[in-house]
């Protein structure tokens, strides 16, 4: 069983049909990974964490570690930076990339 896939699904507001069309599985086999302690190949799962922008690991249920594990830079940020990357980590991808837009426009006015 994926303890975080249904969570997932459910704050994206997304139907398991709609998923399983999405990663290309059957809306059967997205309830069986929920509900029915059934477990799919890696493939899969590695949909699933791109489709969701997030880490096999947390689908899975092995780090509440929401984002994507990815390469990431030693910075020295101020209280103020680190809480603007903290809140800029929740954020969807489409939010993430209304961020960036701003950011843009601000440095090139």
């Amino acid at each position: 069983m994926l303890p975080n896939l249904k969570i997932l699904r459910k704050e994206y507001g997304i139907s398991q049909q709609r998923l399983a069309d999405a990663i290309g599985v059957s809306q059967q086999s997205i309830n069986q990974y929920e509900n029915h302690n059934v477990e799919p190949d890696i493939k899969t799962l590695s949909s699933l964490a791109d489709y969701f922008n997030t880490s096999v690991d947390y689908i899975i249920g092995r780090t509440d570690i929401r984002r994507k594990i990815e390469y990431t830079e030693s910075f020295q940020l101020n209280t103020e930076e680190a809480q603007f990357v903290i809140q800029y980590r929740a954020l969807k991808n489409n939010e993430r990339q209304c961020i960036s837009t701003m950011v843009s426009i601000l440095l090139n006015k």
